[in-house]
């Protein structure tokens, strides 16, 4: 078994303060592949020095300097993109297809965006005779999820970079192997000490602390809501930046002019990536009264031609979901379902046939599902669509904006100008049009519960930046 047992602190490999080793398990097996350490708040306290320190030097660094560091990143994470696609199959679960074609890809487009980005935003700009200078917020605390590791990690430490931050990073004690390796890319492409700092905990003894932490300036959180409100208590004493990017519930509304088998296929095989675990899933699928019953047999057969399995063989393209835990919560919800009178199109409690170790999940679909039932308000986070019937446009629209999230919204219709019109009602800070696909230098973030702030791309970047107004900067 692999023994990770260091923290990454000031430039350097380091013991934790006091041992508290845990087992990284393999979700597909159930055994563990790797004991870590678990980080306690005296080691949060030398993270955040080893930052502040070396947050003077690393400030004054130029946008040329930060991009030509940022292109360093970019090419050994490219040498080391297996290690990183196994890590990530190994740690939570993601079939190795996925991993390399999108877990660890995400990663490296964040990175490489922000390469871009160092050497192009206007850090400084006249308004007359005063310049308006973009500076880094200063020292930065980074929890991440398990469900996206690399992506999650990668766009908050990229963007941190070029805007001249420093940080503390903590990972997800479910899901630290790749970003564990993501530390040594960082110390191999000559990232100064102190800039990038890695303790591994959970969200108790090393979250909270690195969140109320008076020598942290911003912190930037993604995970559930419940932790997400923990995280800002936490922050509000030392009224410091806080970004989140929380739950979701997102409608998949598919318009009666819409290509009914296409767009209902489509939806499920959104959903059910990475076994369900996106905080953007398209989770409630919106579908006309009238073509209710067709929706529901394009859709079993959808769900059905997903194969569970080890993450590792060929042709999985769906493994398990990343804990005990998270596979005991869904059984739960999925019973509810039941008991609430949702109709069972496919799937259901238990493992897939032929599995009997692992967090596998059969990929379910019900039907006849209302907005009040538990299927359709809380979110899952699993492979498991709610298909729900609606009157009109009007009142698929109503049925979309009745929720506490707002992370994202899809809308399928025959006309675009018409699929248009309905995003424009969405309460939601991404809408996808007609399946389209993730844009890497788009705002990523959400209204309501689902969050506040926006990731990726230049709004991203903007996070990390203070705005200072420097007047007579040049004669009047």
């Amino acid at each position: 078994m692999l023994e990770r047992s260091r923290f990454y602190i000031g430039g350097r490999w380091v013991e934790p303060a006091a041992p508290h080793p845990f087992d990284v398990v393999d979700p597909a097996t159930e055994e563990p592949v790797a004991r870590i350490q678990l980080g306690s708040a005296a080691d949060v306290d030398r993270a955040v020095a080893a930052a502040r320190a070396a947050f003077e030097g690393y400030s004054q660094s130029t946008p040329a300097e930060r991009a030509a560091l940022l292109q360093r990143i970019v090419e050994v994470y490219r040498r080391r993109y297996g290690e990183l696609a196994e890590a990530v199959s190994r740690e939570m679960g993601a079939p190795l297809g996925l991993s390399k074609g999108a877990q660890v890809a995400a990663g490296l487009g964040h990175l490489a965006e922000a390469a871009t980005l160092a050497g192009t935003f206007p850090f400084q700009s006249m308004r007359g005779s005063t310049a308006i200078v973009h500076e880094p917020v200063g020292v930065c605390g980074l929890i991440t999820p398990w469900n996206w590791p690399l992506n999650q990690l990668a766009c908050k430490v990229a963007p941190a970079l070029a805007a001249g931050c420093t940080m503390v990073c903590k990972p997800s004690e479910l899901a630290p192997l790749s970003a564990l390796l993501l530390a040594e890319i960082l110390e191999e492409a000559g990232v100064p000490a102190g800039v990038f700092n890695l303790v591994a905990g959970d969200g108790p003894a090393v979250g909270e602390a690195l969140a109320a932490h008076p020598g942290v300036d911003m912190v930037s959180f993604t995970g559930s809501t419940r932790a997400g409100i923990a995280v800002a208590r936490a922050a509000a004493a030392t009224v410091k930046r806080v970004t989140q990017e929380l739950g979701g519930k997102s409608a998949n509304l598919i318009l009666d002019d819409a290509d009914l088998a296409r767009a209902v296929a489509g939806g499920v095989k959104t959903c059910f990536v990475n076994s369900g675990q996106n905080c953007n899933a398209p989770s409630r699928m919106l579908v006309p009264r009238a073509q209710h019953e067709a929706a529901l047999e394009v859709a079993r057969a959808a769900a059905e031609r997903f194969k569970v399995g080890n993450p590792f063989a060929e042709g999985t393209t769906m493994g398990p979901v990343v804990s005990r835990a998270q596979w005991e919560r869904i059984q739960g919800l999925i019973r509810r379902g039941l008991d609430e009178g949702a109709r069972l199109v496919t799937g259901g409690l238990g493992r897939p046939e032929g599995l009997l170790r692992g967090f596998f999940v059969r990929p379910t679909v019900f039907g006849g599902v209302t907005n009040g039932m538990a299927i359709a308000r809380e979110e899952i986070f699993g492979p498991v669509l709610s298909i729900l019937p609606y009157e009109s446009e009007a009142d698929a629209v109503r049925i979309a904006n009745d929720t506490v999230y707002g992370l994202a919204g899809y809308v399928q219709s025959g006309s675009l100008e018409r699929a248009r019109a309905v995003a424009a009602r969405l309460r939601a800070g991404n809408v996808f049009l007609n399946g389209a696909g993730p844009d890497l230098g788009a705002p990523f973030g959400g209204y309501k519960q689902s969050g506040n702030g926006r990731e990726w791309g230049e709004h991203g970047l903007r996070e990390y930046l203070e705005v200072k107004a420097v007047l007579g900067y040049q004669p009047a």
